[in-house]
């Protein structure tokens, strides 16, 4: 089974992409999607985010896609921008039949450290740990992207 885990946002979208072999779980890709650039309009920033899913969504053929949970925080300029990004993003998923499955942030901390109240520190090394990875996935968003997956497949056994 391969899921991608996606911590969506307008300016970095960070992603990860596992495959579950057996018993375990094997990162076979993660990076970013950065639309940080001060020339890119909104529709523009959407627009790459859109194309870059739907590239990752095609190359990896994913039984699911997990995501992270919309949560209302005080500013809500910053939960437009991520409810859209969010969008485009659902949108590629179900262009492709492909499943998304939403997790709260507090659900993604417990699925991975056994605690809902862990920190970003210790999410990030759990997910070093657990993937075996050389170091710790930068920038944080992806190694959200990878927990968020992971959280997935823990759900899913």
């Amino acid at each position: 089974m391969i899921v991608i885990g996606i911590d969506p946002g307008l300016a970095t979208v960070g992603y990860g992409v596992l495959e579950q072999r057996g018993y375990r779980h094997v990162a076979i890709a993660y990076d970013c999607i950065v639309t940080s650039g001060k020339d890119m309009s909104t529709p523009q920033r959407l627009l790459e985010i859109y194309n870059r899913v739907c590239t990752l969504l095609d190359q990896y053929s994913p039984q699911c896609v997990a995501m992270e949970k919309l949560f209302f925080s005080k500013n809500i300029t910053s939960a437009m921008n991520v409810s859209e990004a969010r969008g485009v993003i659902l949108l590629a998923a179900q262009q492709r039949g492909i499943p998304v499955t939403e997790y709260t942030p507090n659900q993604v901390k417990q699925a991975i450290t056994g605690s809902g109240k862990a920190d970003k520190k210790q999410m990030q090394e759990m997910i070093k740990r657990l993937l075996g990875l050389p170091e710790i996935p930068r920038p944080d968003d992806v190694a959200d992207g990878l927990s968020i997956a992971l959280c997935h497949m823990h759900v899913m056994r």
